[in-house]
C-alpha cells in the first residue's frame, strides 16, 4: 500500500511530525483532531486536517496518537458508528496493554485489523523520521503496515499480539519518567550549591552521569515556564500513572516510579498540567 489513505487522529506535538513524514512519502493524509489551534497549525505545515473522524475522508488505514486511553474509547466508539470493515488500524498512542487490547477487540470484532505500535524518541525524532516503533501484532499485518510505518522511524517487531508493544511502552516510560525528574533535581541540585547550571550540565551529560533525558530536557529546565512545549507535563502525570497501574496489576514494585509521578503530580496542582515536561523543576525551586 504505497499511497494508502490515511486518517491520522491526534495531531498534537509529536502526532503533527509525524503526519507530515507521511505526506512526504506520498499518501494522502487528512489530519484529525478536536482542537482548532492542532488543525490551523497542521494546515500551515501542509497537512490538510478536520475536526473528527466522521468528517474526514474515507481511507485504507487510521493511525492513532490520541493522548489518553479514554481518548482512545471514545474513537473508537464513533469510529465503530461508521464503519470500519476493511481497515487498518495502527494505535500508536501510549494508552497501556489493557486499553489497546479491550479497543482492538471491538475494532476486530467489527471487521478492521489492528496492530499496536507505540513510539518513542520525541518530537526531534518524530521530525527526522528517526523514531523507534514497538510493533505487535501478526506478522504479516505488521508487513503489510510497513509502508505506512517505515517514513516514521526504526519498525522493532516485539510480540504477535496486541499488546506486546505497549508492555515494552510501559518499561520504556518507567525510565522516561524517572529520567525527567532525576535531571531536573539534579539540575536543582547545582544551582544550590552555587553552581552555574549550564557549566554543570555541559560538563557532566557527556559523562557516565549521562542520559538522554538530561540532554534533551536539560536545556529547557534551564529555560523559563513558557519554552516550547514538546511533551506536557499532564502526559507524564497519565503514562506514570499508566505505569503504576501495569506494575500494580503484576504485583510489581516501582518505588522510583511512584517518587517521580508524585512530583508531575505536584507540577500539575501547581498549574502546569500544560507546561513542556520539562518544568518538573519548577517543583524544586
Amino acid at each position: 500500500m504505497p499511497e494508502s489513505a490515511v486518517n491520522f487522529v491526534g495531531i498534537g506535538a509529536i502526532g503533527l511530525p509525524m503526519a507530515a513524514r507521511l505526506v512526504g512519502a506520498g499518501h494522502p493524509i487528512t489530519g484529525v483532531d478536536p482542537h482548532p489551534a492542532a488543525i490551523e497549525r497542521a494546515r500551515a505545515a501542509g497537512v490538510p486536517a478536520v475536526g473528527s473522524l466522521t468528517e474526514a475522508p474515507p481511507a485504507d488505514v487510521v493511525v492513532v496518537m490520541v493522548a489518553t486511553p479514554t481518548q482512545l474509547a471514545a474513537l473508537v466508539t464513533e469510529a465503530l458508528g461508521a464503519g470500519v470493515a476493511g481497515q487498518r488500524w495502527i494505535v500508536m498512542s501510549t494508552v497501556g496493554p489493557e486499553s489497546v487490547r479491550e479497543q482492538a477487540a471491538r475494532l476486530s470484532g467489527a471487521g478492521a485489523v489492528v496492530i499496536d505500535v507505540p513510539v518513542t524518541g520525541g518530537v526531534a525524532r518524530a521530525r527526522t523520521g528517526e523514531l523507534t516503533l514497538f510493533a505487535s501484532g501478526p506478522a504479516a499485518d505488521i508487513a503489510a503496515a510497513r509502508p505506512v510505518l517505515d517514513p516514521l522511524g526504526t519498525v522493532r517487531e516485539v510480540g504477535g499480539e496486541v499488546g506486546a508493544g505497549q508492555a515494552i511502552k510501559v518499561v520504556n516510560q518507567h525510565l522516561c519518567s524517572i529520567h525527567i525528574v532525576a535531571a531536573a533535581e539534579a539540575l536543582a541540585l547545582a544551582a544550590a550549591l552555587g553552581l552555574d547550571q549550564r557549566q554543570v550540565l555541559a560538563l557532566v551529560e557527556q559523562g557516565a552521569a549521562g542520559s538522554w533525558m538530561l540532554s534533551d530536557r536539560g536545556p529547557r529546565m534551564l529555560q523559563d515556564t513558557d519554552v516550547e512545549v514538546a511533551s506536557s507535563i499532564g502526559i507524564f502525570v497519565k503514562d506514570s500513572g499508566l505505569v503504576a497501574d501495569a506494575a500494580q496489576a503484576v504485583a510489581a514494585r516501582t518505588p522510583l516510579l511512584d517518587v517521580a509521578r508524585a512530583r508531575y503530580v505536584q507540577a500539575a496542582e501547581a498549574g502546569l498540567a500544560a507546561r513542556d515536561d520539562s518544568r518538573v523543576i519548577e517543583t524544586y525551586i
